[in-house]
């Protein structure tokens, strides 16, 4: 198994910056394309930001040019680095990724639980 847990949430002002990590543990033979989504109650999950193995982005069209996405493939962790926030940014922000237990297994795609960021003056 592999867990995901995200930290970075919290509260900002409007154009302020936020980093958000997730960091994957557990039983991992390799881990493929991870990514942030993000939801608001009431709202479908929306996808964020993803990025490959090889450092290949991929970003939703209302956070390029203000997020980067990020990943530390010895550390099994990836980041989103969110500047310029604005208050529709207000979500819990979720990491997925794509993993191997074993060289033989097959794919699976794992969640974390979220972490929280808030903007409001």
């Amino acid at each position: 198994q592999v867990q995901l847990v995200e930290s970075g949430g919290g509260l900002v002002q409007p154009g302020g910056s936020l980093r958000l990590s997730c960091k994957a543990s557990g039983s991992i033979f390799s881990i493929g394309i991870m990514g942030w989504y993000r939801q608001v109650p009431g709202k479908e999950r929306e996808l964020v930001a993803t990025i490959s193995p090889s450092n290949r982005t991929s970003y939703t069209d209302s956070v390029k040019g203000r997020f980067t996405i990020s990943r530390d493939n010895a550390k099994n962790t990836v980041y989103l680095q969110m500047n310029s926030l604005k208050p529709e940014d207000t979500a819990v922000y979720i990491c997925n990724t794509d993993a191997r237990t074993t060289v033989a297994s097959r794919v699976v795609n794992y969640w974390g639980e979220g972490t929280l960021v808030t903007v409001s003056s």
